[in-house]
């Protein structure tokens, strides 16, 4: 095979909660809700269950949490931890 007919991957893309922007999967922080109801955050994307997406940003979090979208997403309530560790690894991002 040659170089012109080698595929080409796609990247996936997914949209960021807080500034509705689209961007790929592996920047984004994920929220997954497990089969069994369980939340948590899930850097490898690998996790089974419902994801919602947010950009690492200060600002992207704080709107996606004053508008409560990531428990509308997903369909229920987000523990306190959940946020705490969110913003921690925001912080330590930045």
């Amino acid at each position: 095979m040659d170089s012109k007919t080698q595929k080409i991957k796609k990247i996936p893309m997914r949209q960021c909660l807080g500034c509705n922007e689209h961007r790929p999967k592996k920047e984004l922080i994920r929220v997954v809700r497990s089969p069994e109801g369980e939340i948590s955050l899930d850097f490898n994307g690998k996790k089974s269950g419902r994801g919602a997406y947010i950009c690492p940003s200060e600002a992207c979090f704080k709107k996606a949490r004053k508008s409560n979208r990531i428990a509308n997403i997903l369909e229920c309530a987000i523990p306190e931890e959940i946020y705490d560790e969110m913003e921690k690894r925001i912080a330590e991002g930045e």
